[in-house]
């Protein structure tokens, strides 16, 4: 029973994931903050942070034109992995 739980969560998540990443508490980008990077416009900035249930959550960032940051990737893994 507890594995057709998580399948069905893993299901609903894949799901969920269709669309652009979007900022999660944590987040460089999150609540509409508008932080502007002083690297050059295509670079690329990595984040991570822990979120909820202890999962480890990896951001890309792309740095746009007039030096605000783009989300283009989001995923997570458990925390014991990230080393």
């Amino acid at each position: 029973m507890k594995y057709a739980l998580l399948a069905v969560l893993f299901a609903l998540s894949a799901c969920a994931g269709a669309g652009d990443p979007q900022p999660l508490p944590g987040s460089l980008t999150y609540g509409g903050k508008v932080l502007h990077s002083p690297y050059r416009p295509g670079t690329v900035v990595k984040n991570t942070f822990l979120g909820d249930f202890g999962y480890r959550v990896f951001e890309t960032y792309v740095v746009q034109p007039d030096g605000t940051l783009k989300l283009t990737s989001q995923s997570t893994g458990p925390d014991f992995l990230w080393q």
